[in-house]
């Protein structure tokens, strides 16, 4: 039976077998999220990020985790919101490919920051609803891959957001 955990914090400083990325489709770092994972986990994940190239919106890759508390950093991309439906689609694809990887990589234990919910514009409470419901409905079909599921989420804001989606 997986645990679905919420807590507001610092998604650099959190100890699991994997932490989920907010990535670019480019894979080079840059703000929010992803630049603060680079920065914290060192130049050894960059350097695979440069071998793997990039990686589709609503896909993930793994790389190590480098200095961060970490076996796996699974760098997913996340849609830039624009009203369409598919965005949903794409975005729900970015939590279930992580979960997909934790299988695959044997990581017992992930941490997901709020996936496209920064300059990529996503609205939190919806986003906030997809991911809660892609988390489960994986769990619910694999209940015994992965032990816990933390959302680390940043600010208040997010953290009330993704609080009001679980109930």
């Amino acid at each position: 039976m997986t645990t679905i955990e919420l807590t507001q914090g610092d998604i650099t400083t959190f100890s699991a077998d994997a932490i989920a990325n907010a990535a670019n489709s480019r894979l080079a770092g840059g703000g929010g999220v992803d630049g603060a994972i680079h920065r914290a986990g060192g130049p050894s994940i960059m350097e695979e990020c440069r071998k793997i190239g990039n990686c589709p919106t609503g896909s993930a890759v793994a790389t190590t985790a480098g200095n961060l508390p970490a076996r796996f950093v699974f760098h997913t991309v996340g849609p830039v919101y624009s009203g369409n439906p598919r965005d949903a689609e794409l975005l729900r694809s970015c939590y279930t490919r992580c979960m997909e990887l934790c299988r695959e990589h044997g990581a017992r234990t992930i941490a997901f920051p709020s996936i496209s919910t920064g300059v990529y514009g996503y609205p939190i409470k919806e986003a906030a609803s997809i991911a809660l419901t892609a988390i489960k409905d994986f769990t619910g079909k694999y209940p015994d891959e992965v032990e816990r599921v933390t959302f680390v989420l940043f600010g208040e804001a997010n953290y009330e957001a993704f609080v009001a989606a679980q109930e």
